[in-house]
């Protein structure tokens, strides 16, 4: 990634949650530790907030999307909250992984950013 990544942009689509084979696993069973990861990352709250409202129906989808819109406006990934509430109720963990995903490659969970495949 020379100069960094494009504005306006996700570095990984909404379906390429399988590139972070972990990232997608622990998702998938245990996906308030990946929103636990997110709320941190994003700067709105601790792991265990995020981990808590993951877990209280209806509240973990309104979270889901404020955390989704707050990675998008922390990025200035192009976007709008009608987008962002239809890819949660459509591919909730998918969309959980991308945001994982993102603060990853960007460098932003406090460890090295993932090389990428050739």
């Amino acid at each position: 990634m020379e100069g960094g990544p494009a504005p306006g942009e996700w570095l990984s689509s909404l379906f390429s949650c399988c590139d972070d084979i972990s990232s997608c696993l622990l998702t998938w069973f245990l996906p308030c530790i990946t929103v636990g990861q997110n709320t941190e990352y994003s700067g709105q709250g601790s792991f265990i907030l995020g981990c808590i409202l993951a877990l209280i129906p209806t509240v973990n989808f309104v979270w889901f999307i404020y955390i989704r819109n707050k990675t998008r406006e922390k990025f200035a990934i192009e976007g709008s909250l009608g987008g962002d509430i239809l890819a949660v109720l459509c591919c909730t963990l998918c969309t959980i992984t991308q945001e994982n995903r993102e603060y990853k490659l960007r460098g932003e969970t406090g460890a090295a950013p993932p090389m990428p495949r050739a």
